[in-house]
């Protein structure tokens, strides 16, 4: 079993702007978001797609540290370019932990909230803040400000890719498919489906012929791995995805580049860009350094 935030880097800097240890339990939000009245004072971020978000009357900006006053509604409206987005409050959500996880699984209804999607008049708990949360708090109070000037935005972190690319390795059976197949698969421009969920995306493009029919014993997959079912359209696993598969895996996302996966809208188009595994790590190891750098420089703001 496996879940988490579609985003686990988003939540990291969505906790890590508001004085939380990197596994703190954040809110997810798909499509839409919801209205949250706090009933006492807090710190409070958000990261991850463009949605329309107001505290009161004013704009709530994402990536940045934003003190809520007790009473105050943080109201999120629909996501105007991508799909998902989290929001961390200091100390974190208080659900317990199952499985070492404070992550909800809906399909077996465990984690999180009462193993569930949280609805209206659901009351959540925050564990105490850090002391370095409560120092931002004190000075946007005494400052009589609503966020803070500095912003740290996960995107430009590491070397990112250029808007609508997603790069990629090949997979184990990426040789079951014929040459031109797996030269469409980074050539070819491809559009997310309406099939999707939290375990995976499936594209719409060129059909994607096998050499020869037949069947492979499942083996294990990993968020990110591009398995190709008989039809030939390719499906992009997430990381609830299943724990094996019997589709051959003829790709695998890039770590850094699978955010961009989870954040696909029905019609939205990608292109893959062909990486090896080299490529890959540094890509990661460039985008840890960054955060990183982040992570110290925010440690000096109180001394």
């Amino acid at each position: 079993m496996v879940g988490g935030a579609l985003d686990s880097f988003a939540a990291r800097v969505a906790n890590l702007v508001v004085g939380n240890p990197d596994e703190a339990a954040v809110l997810e939000l798909a499509q839409t978001g919801p209205e949250l009245r706090f009933e006492r004072e807090a710190l409070v971020a958000w990261c991850g797609a463009d949605f329309d978000v107001m505290i009161g009357e004013v704009p709530l900006p994402p990536d940045r540290a934003v003190r809520v006053a007790a009473g105050e509604t943080i109201r999120f409206g629909l996501a105007r370019r991508g799909l998902r987005a989290w929001l961390a409050v200091a100390g974190g959500i208080d659900v317990p932990l199952v499985m070492g996880s404070r992550s909800t699984y809906r399909r077996a209804g465990i984690g999180g909230f009462e193993g569930r999607p949280l609805k209206a008049g659901d009351d959540l708990k925050m564990l105490a803040p850090s002391s370095w949360a409560e120092h931002i708090l004190a000075s946007l109070r005494t400052g009589g400000k609503l966020m803070t000037a500095w912003t740290v935005r996960p995107g430009v972190m590491g070397r990112p890719a250029a808007a609508g690319v997603v790069r990629a390795m090949r997979g184990p059976e990426c040789t079951w498919f014929t040459l031109d197949a797996q030269q469409q698969f980074f050539s070819a421009d491809w559009t997310a489906t309406k099939d999707a969920d939290r375990m995976g995306v499936r594209l719409a493009g060129p059909t994607l012929e096998r050499r020869q029919a037949g069947d492979m014993v499942s083996s294990a997959v990993n968020a990110g791995v591009v398995q190709v079912p008989a039809a030939g359209q390719p499906i992009v696993l997430l990381p609830s995805r299943q724990s094996v598969g019997g589709y051959p895996r003829l790709a695998a996302v890039a770590t850094v580049d699978l955010p961009r996966i989870a954040q696909l809208r029905p019609g939205d188009r990608v292109r893959f860009e062909e990486i090896n595994l080299t490529v890959a790590h540094a890509l990661y190891l460039a985008r840890e350094r960054d955060l990183h750098r982040v992570r110290t420089g925010l440690a000096r703001l109180t001394g």
